[in-house]
């Protein structure tokens, strides 16, 4: 994964980060026994989704053709060895 760049992307990043503080505050009010504020983080969590999909679909994520290239390489690699 190190070589493909797998998920060094803007989309990736804010769609993690959007995640991210949806778990904190599901956690945080979770703690505090106030399950309509864990769902409000829930909410948060699946927005993070929602919003690096979109990125994804408006072209700031890895371009499809970049995800085949390293696998083709590792095969034609492990072809070689043999």
């Amino acid at each position: 994964m190190a070589g493909s760049s797998h998920g060094h992307t803007p989309a990736a990043w804010t769609g993690v980060i959007i995640a991210f503080i949806g778990f904190c505050v599901a956690g945080a009010f979770m703690v505090m026994a106030n399950p309509l504020g864990f769902w409000a983080g829930m909410v948060v969590v699946a927005l993070g989704g929602v919003v690096g999909l979109a990125m994804r679909a408006a072209g700031l994520g890895q371009p499809k053709t970049t995800h085949a290239e390293p696998v083709r390489q590792a095969r034609e690699t492990v072809g070689a060895e043999s």
